[in-house]
């Protein structure tokens, strides 16, 4: 049904208004007390975004020796030092306030047998410094502890099954609100400051560990109205997720944290591949990991994840949510390797920010994978992303409490979209050509040849419809990938050779 078919109904005014319920939007309502937040939820609460299935854990120099500077130089080096090193230092100063901070909301972090967080190790740390709850379900719980927050605080209230779709304009231009799908009718949810933490758009590809809802939204309506978008080009592909005969959409995650316990990786032949890859072989940045499995796998070698050795009978215990995967799927991780594919997994790129969230546009802010803040740089360091929303959440709530702007100079214009989500055939098309040509590796026949598909796409649709949205979405992605003729990070293509 579309919004020009449907009543349309005006919510009161809040004074924030988060979109999106995953740890960065929960982190910004509950840091902006005592202003009235409303929390848009395109899902059930607490359940559909990414950061439920967030395994790694949180990186935070928390551990004897460690430091936040250490943490920072790491967090670079991945990044291929194309971060911005004022948004690193932030995000790495307040990693250890953060856990703090969480243990308080009753986060029930992992600890060793005198009560210290037990600390783990993954790729390009060069430090034990990832702390995790329940094994391999970190995301989980910090989850279950925001939202038993949030709900116990008068000050937010949270709207499930609400979808964005359209940004609310003023006569000025400021940003005044969103207009929303309930499932039944479109509605105008108007605030003075309005907050995108919507997540990436990993869950367009073929291939991905992100569940469908991932799939850029909340910076697509950004990009419909204007607002300014960065680094979209760089889009992390995770190496080991579980490779299932003939699927597609989400696929299950191997947390990195397996091999930080010291699974390897093998191919057919039982043989390990990484130590000709990499000096730190397994635990080598994810790009170079994601691009040594893909060229085994291209070539028609299988390639597998074996902690039997590393692991073994311990699995069940230390990695609940991994063995139950594995399992459903018919493989014993205890004795068996398990077959691996890399995934899309992160996107780097989104609503470009500044230091205090503040997007392009008057009234609009983005926090978590939404917002391009440049602290991943060209490659996020393993276990900064529920870091980096929890931090610059934190970061944006207790600066709208602190100084909220004032009401814009005009009500909200007519709604600017029609709600028509993309249809099944065309995204299950959009999903085969990225994945196909704006993959791990690419290059620009590839990518010029997905613009003219995209393009076709777009031509097809209806104006004004936010169906739209996500295809123009995917034009930009593609056009900054055919932009940026470099390999770094994230950002592969075989026409160009690769920086010394």
């Amino acid at each position: 049904m579309s919004a020009q078919s449907s009543a349309m109904a005006r919510q009161p005014a809040s004074e924030v208004l988060v979109i999106g319920a995953g740890v960065a939007g929960l982190a910004t309502a509950l840091a902006a007390a005592p202003r009235a937040v409303r929390v848009l939820d395109a899902g059930a609460p607490g359940g559909d975004g990414a950061s439920i299935w967030a395994q790694g854990g949180i990186a935070a120099a928390v551990g004897t020796g460690d430091a936040p500077a250490q943490h920072a130089a790491d967090t670079l080096a991945a990044g291929q030092w194309r971060n911005d090193p004022v948004a690193v230092r932030h995000l790495t100063e307040r990693a250890p306030d953060v856990i703090d901070w969480l243990e308080r909301l009753g986060v029930r972090f992992d600890r060793d047998g005198d009560g210290a967080l037990l600390l783990g190790r993954e790729a390009a740390h060069g430090r034990m410094r990832i702390v995790h709850a329940r094994g391999d379900a970190t995301g989980a719980e910090v989850m279950r502890a925001l939202t038993r927050a949030a709900v116990r605080c008068a000050h937010i209230a949270v709207a499930p099954q609400c979808r964005a779709f359209a940004l609310a304009r003023a006569d000025d231009g400021r940003v005044v609100g969103a207009w929303a799908w309930n499932g039944h009718a479109v509605e105008l949810w108007p605030a003075r400051a309005v907050v995108l933490a919507t997540g990436g758009y990993a869950a367009l590809y073929r291939h991905t560990t992100n569940p469908a809802g991932n799939d850029g939204g909340g910076i697509a309506l950004a990009l419909a109205a204007g607002a300014a978008v960065a680094d979209l080009e760089f889009v992390q592909f995770h190496p080991t997720a579980l490779a299932l005969p003939e699927a597609s959409g989400q696929l299950p995650l191997l947390t990195e944290a397996l091999r930080g316990a010291g699974a390897v990786l093998i191919d057919g032949s039982g043989q390990r591949f990484m130590p000709a890859e990499h000096p730190l072989a397994e635990l080598a940045p994810r790009d170079v990991v994601a691009r040594a499995v893909a060229a085994r796998t291209l070539a028609g070698h299988a390639a597998f994840l074996d902690a039997r050795a590393a692991v073994g009978a311990a699995f069940p215990e230390h990695f609940p949510t991994v063995f139950a995967a594995c399992m459903r799927a018919g493989i014993d991780p205890r004795t068996q390797p398990v077959p691996i594919t890399p995934a899309a997994h992160y996107c780097m790129g989104g609503v470009r920010v500044d230091a205090d969230a503040r997007s392009s546009l008057d009234g609009l802010y983005a926090v978590g994978e939404a917002a391009c803040t440049g602290v991943h740089g060209a490659n996020r360091l393993a276990s900064n992303s529920l870091l980096e929303g929890l931090v610059f959440g934190r970061a944006l709530g207790q600066h709208l409490a602190a100084a909220l702007p004032a009401a814009a100079a005009g009500a909200a214009l007519p709604c600017p979209r029609t709600y028509a989500p993309l249809d099944a055939a065309t995204r299950a098309a959009l999903a085969d050509v990225l994945w196909t040509y704006a993959g791990l590796v690419r290059d620009e026949a590839g990518l010029a040849h997905a613009a003219t598909r995209i393009a076709a796409w777009r031509a097809t649709r209806e104006p004004g419809a936010s169906a739209a949205d996500l295809l123009d979405l995917a034009a930009a992605l593609i056009a900054a990938m055919r932009a940026r003729r470099e390999c770094v990070g994230a950002h592969w293509r075989r026409d160009v050779r690769a920086a010394a």
